[in-house]
């Protein structure tokens, strides 16, 4: 295993476990102590984990949230896999909204190449990545938040309140059991409201981590979404408020389970 793909392992085992220990990531990774500790102090200076007596931590506690670069390293093969998912949605003739996030950035990185659509987002990482298909990329404007990369603030919210959409891919922090839509930030949860209300078509894009998680602000709901491409079946109340909201749901399971 080369050591960066170690080191992106290493944060979603002690995301996923809330927490290792040197000894159990060294016995599951079959690397020496030495290693990891080394590991972890590089992925500490990068703010991916947080160093704890004999192991390391998640980052994340509720209310705080994530940059960007700490959910790039997550997920990734199930990010990949609802990428691969949800690109099919993309048809010719549409005016196509991306939302930002290190999910929506799968799809971009999918997007057909022979199929004429136009994109838009209130991401210039995404923008940057759909540019190498289309001729032209909306971009929203307004302030860039650097801690996610989104821009937002009262220029983007202008640009939305003037453009409509035919398909929204749209990314949430948390779904919770009675359906609720949430993120962290306040200005992004505008942003995000706006999007829904633009759309004629809303496709919901997130991994199993966020199924009954709740985030500060809520933006929107189930009934909301159209489709939710996702990496395993919802259980429990999630799936419930998917079946009450009568959201399809696509389910891609990526390669390594």
């Amino acid at each position: 295993m080369l050591p960066e793909q170690r080191k992106r392992t290493i944060v979603e085992l002690v995301s996923d476990r809330d927490g290792c220990s040197v000894e159990e990531l060294s016995a599951e990774l079959d690397v020496s102590k030495a290693t990891i500790r080394r590991d972890l102090d590089d992925l500490e200076e990068e703010r991916l984990v947080e160093r704890s007596h004999g192991g390391a931590v998640p980052v994340t506690a509720v209310g705080r949230e994530e940059t960007y670069v700490q959910k790039e390293v997550q997920n990734l093969e199930a990010k990949a896999a609802i990428g691969e998912r949800a690109a099919t949605e993309i048809h010719d003739g549409q005016v196509v909204f991306f939302d930002s996030g290190t999910t929506t950035m799968q799809i971009a990185k999918r997007s057909p190449a022979d199929t004429a659509f136009i994109p838009v987002t209130n991401s210039p990482l995404l923008a940057l990545e759909l540019g190498k298909n289309a001729d032209d990329v909306k971009l929203t404007g307004g302030t860039l938040r650097h801690r996610t990369r989104a821009l937002v603030g009262p220029s983007a919210e202008a640009f939305m309140d003037r453009t409509n959409f035919d398909l929204l891919f749209l990314g949430t922090n948390g779904i919770t059991g009675d359906g609720s839509l949430t993120t962290p930030n306040e200005d992004e949860a505008r942003m995000k409201e706006l999007m829904v209300e633009r759309a004629e078509r809303v496709v919901l894009v997130t991994d199993e981590t966020k199924f009954g998680e709740r985030s500060f602000v809520e933006f929107a709901t189930l009934s909301d979404v159209d489709v939710l491409v996702t990496d395993a079946e919802p259980t429990g109340e999630v799936a419930e408020a998917c079946t009450a909201a009568d959201v399809t749901v696509g389910v891609e399971v990526p390669d390594d389970r």
